[in-house]
């Protein structure tokens, strides 16, 4: 499923314009994306959690040249399924 096709089934599940699906859709994005940003966890109960991870440096490998490369620290954005949807998923 593509952002669009998810846009037309917020709207058809809400009873929204696609206009107004759109908007919530991009506001949730952009305020999960604010809240990783600022350190903060986000977790939605019965779906998951979103999360930053920190990453160490470490030794990698140029895999064209076998040449040993630093890969700096970073931070990493992961997202944690709830014990709800799996189940879900499972069944």
């Amino acid at each position: 499923m593509n952002k669009a096709q998810l846009v037309t089934k917020i709207a058809e599940k809400t009873n929204f314009t696609k206009k107004d699906s759109e908007k919530v859709l991009k506001a949730t994005i952009e305020s999960i994306v604010e809240a990783l940003t600022d350190g903060d966890k986000v977790q939605l109960s019965g779906f998951g959690t979103f999360e930053v991870k920190n990453r160490k440096a470490r030794v990698g490998r140029n895999p064209k040249t076998n040449e040993e490369i630093q890969i700096p620290e970073f931070k990493q954005p992961a997202f944690r399924a709830g014990k709800d949807l799996k189940e879900i998923i499972n069944e």
